[in-house]
């Protein structure tokens, strides 16, 4: 049985973890409300991208933009979201195996960009097709700070290097639950949700020529929105996890102490044993 210095040195040591894991919780519940006040603000310039695209579409119904015109794949790009830190709960192996799902079962070859370090990291171990990084974004990614991977997809598809572009991310639900979440980038399929536009725009230049330049930031808009989601999911992730870590050192610390109530009162009743012997050794 250990010494009731060891337990009370255990029990002020994982008392001493709880504290940080505490403080590192009520850290991730404030960049958590500000995450998901940040993909809140995207949602209106996402939903209006949709709306003037799917407006255009359909006053150009013979136009076909190559971003819209589906291909036979014989090659495909894959962008995988991810944290630069850990302490995540199972967040980045969710999408690291969604990615990797996808990718065993694609039959062609898969060129990969990563936006995070954890995915990029992992899919080195994996030896895997890297074509493009971009992690270390910070608490507060801007657009950009994505840009860059998102052209190298953007280029390979446009270049013909590419015949589809995909994307995986963790769709934020609630602070409990985030989704590993696959979505089709290019070619553009138009949203069916997509709001209408109430009012009969004139263009200039040309609508099919308006509709050139928007299909690229569309494309932009999706993926950071999807970091977006992404970062506001590793906050409440890191939140949840810590505050599991913070109940299993109370759970410890209540053991401990029963672990530690047991060895004092062993050792009073060893002291008193041998007090009564010595007394009793005395008399004889």
């Amino acid at each position: 049985m250990p010494s009731l210095r060891d337990v009370r040195r255990r029990i002020r040591s994982v008392q001493n973890t709880k504290k940080i894991t505490k403080a590192m919780e009520l850290v991730a519940a404030s960049k958590m409300r500000r995450a998901q006040e940040r993909v809140a603000a995207a949602r209106p310039y996402a939903d209006e991208l949709s709306s003037i695209m799917v407006e255009l579409m359909r006053r150009n119904p013979e136009y076909k933009h190559p971003m819209l015109v589906p291909r036979e794949v014989h090659r495909r790009v894959l962008i995988l979201v991810t944290t630069d830190r850990g302490q995540v709960g199972g967040l980045n192996s969710n999408n690291v195996r969604l990615a990797l799902r996808e990718i065993n079962s694609a039959g062609v070859p898969v060129g990969i960009v990563t936006i995070g370090r954890k995915g990029r990291d992992l899919m080195r171990r994996l030896r895997k097709e890297l074509i493009a990084d971009q992690s270390m974004l910070g608490d507060r990614p801007t657009m950009g700070d994505v840009l860059p991977a998102v052209r190298v997809a953007v280029d390979a598809y446009v270049d013909g290097e590419a015949d589809q572009v995909d994307l995986v991310f963790a769709r934020f639900v609630s602070t409990g639950r985030q989704v590993a979440t696959l979505t089709r980038l290019i070619p553009v399929e138009p949203p069916e949700d997509a709001p209408k536009i109430p009012a009969d725009f004139l263009y200039e230049p040309e609508p099919k020529d308006v509709l050139d330049a928007l299909l690229p930031r569309y494309v932009e808009g999706q993926v950071y929105r999807a970091v977006l989601e992404n970062a506001a999911s590793e906050q409440a992730a890191r939140m949840q996890a810590m505050r599991n870590a913070s109940d299993n050192a109370e759970d410890l610390i209540g053991d401990l102490t029963l672990t530690a109530n047991k060895v004092r009162q062993s050792t009073i009743t060893t002291e008193l044993m041998e007090i009564v012997s010595g007394a009793a050794a005395l008399e004889g």
